[in-house]
């Protein structure tokens, strides 16, 4: 399991709350921290992905479960 310093519960959130929510958290942050992410937006891996190639913060771990996808996203 990857430690994190910053859990964000963003399930049950749909479009573009789970993204908005990744914002908010890393504007607090300092680099190198990594912020931890459920969603259960089925879109969510798209906005993300697009959103750290954008941004330069990395997607260090991506887990698709059955109901949920959970990232960690290290600020950079």
């Amino acid at each position: 399991m990857i430690e994190f310093n910053i859990e964000v519960d963003a399930a049950g959130l749909h479009c573009p709350l789970p993204l908005l929510r990744l914002k908010k958290a890393l504007k607090g942050m300092l680099s190198g921290e990594i912020v931890r992410v459920i969603a259960t937006d089925p879109a969510a891996h798209l906005d993300f992905g697009v959103y750290s190639e954008q941004t330069g913060h990395e997607i260090i771990e991506y887990i698709r479960e059955e109901e949920q996808q959970i990232f960690y996203v290290q600020k950079k």
